[in-house]
């Protein structure tokens, strides 16, 4: 059981927040399918599609809690550094994938130099941060000219029905479901407060866009319970597109769904 104290409220303080995904690293995975209702894998290989790791290339995986996504990057030939803020996660990461360089960091404030990376990329964890803006523009900071950011993040359902039924399962049976499986209740109590007050998939664009990155699109996933959204750093200083001045080229936010087959977001195979 997380002590009081340790419950993390929509303020994000980043001690509390660690302190709660430090309770639960042990049955995490598990937890994330029952409460995914087993989408998770799903939007685990489309994110991973996105990411296009390859041989040569250089991965961060930010919030990369016990490292699943992160060992999937490494079998494509990556070279890949998992980052969380949790020092739970972490050891429990190094446990089960040996052969990954875990690192503890916080977004806001990454422990990399400049343009380290190809690909950074985050999984469920921005919404986690208590300055989104700050950790994406760290993420561009640390990538090169060129790079890719990729973010899968819960986000807003589309179709107002599936919507309300959405906002139901997060206040009433997510809940029970965490209860379940999960060493902390409070945890996902904060998971679907979080979700709730979290931006929609064009809200995300803009505070990527805000944070220096171009050519943002998104994809949805699960009827929009959850958006990959993709961008690229541009070459040259990062610092966003000015408040209320005109979108450059290439800055508007592209709107690629599953429909489209657009080979930016390749499905899994």
């Amino acid at each position: 059981m997380i002590p009081p104290m340790s419950r993390a409220t929509l303020a994000k303080n980043p001690r509390e927040v660690a302190g709660m995904f430090d309770a639960v690293a042990r049955r995490y995975d598990l937890t994330n399918d029952v409460t995914s209702l087993w989408q998770i894998s799903m939007w685990r290989a489309v994110t991973r599609s996105a990411v296009a790791a390859g041989p040569g290339m250089r991965v961060l995986d930010l919030a990369a809690g016990t490292g699943t996504s992160s060992a999937g990057y490494a079998a494509d030939g990556a070279d890949v550094v998992a980052c969380d803020f949790s020092t739970g996660m972490v050891a429990e990461g190094r446990r089960r994938h040996p052969g990954i360089t875990f690192v503890a960091g916080d977004a806001t404030a990454l422990p990399f130099a400049d343009e380290t990376f190809d690909v950074v990329t985050i999984s469920y964890g921005l919404r986690n941060v208590q300055d989104a803006v700050g950790a994406l523009r760290e993420m561009a900071r640390v990538t090169r000219p060129g790079g890719r950011a990729v973010v899968a993040e819960f986000s807003t359902p589309a179709w107002r029905p599936f919507r309300s039924l959405y906002r139901f399962y997060l206040g009433t049976a997510l809940p029970v479901a965490a209860r379940l499986v999960s060493s902390s209740t409070e945890a996902y109590d904060y998971l679907g407060e979080s979700i709730l007050a979290w931006p929609d998939q064009e809200g995300l664009a803009a505070l990527m866009q805000k944070a220096g990155w171009r050519g943002v699109g998104y994809k949805n996933l699960s009827g929009g319970i959850v958006a990959i959204h993709r961008a690229t750093r541009p070459t040259g200083p990062v610092t966003g597109r000015a408040a209320g001045s005109p979108a450059q080229p290439g800055w508007e936010a592209e709107r690629p769904t599953q429909e489209t087959g657009d080979p930016a977001f390749p499905d899994p195979a």
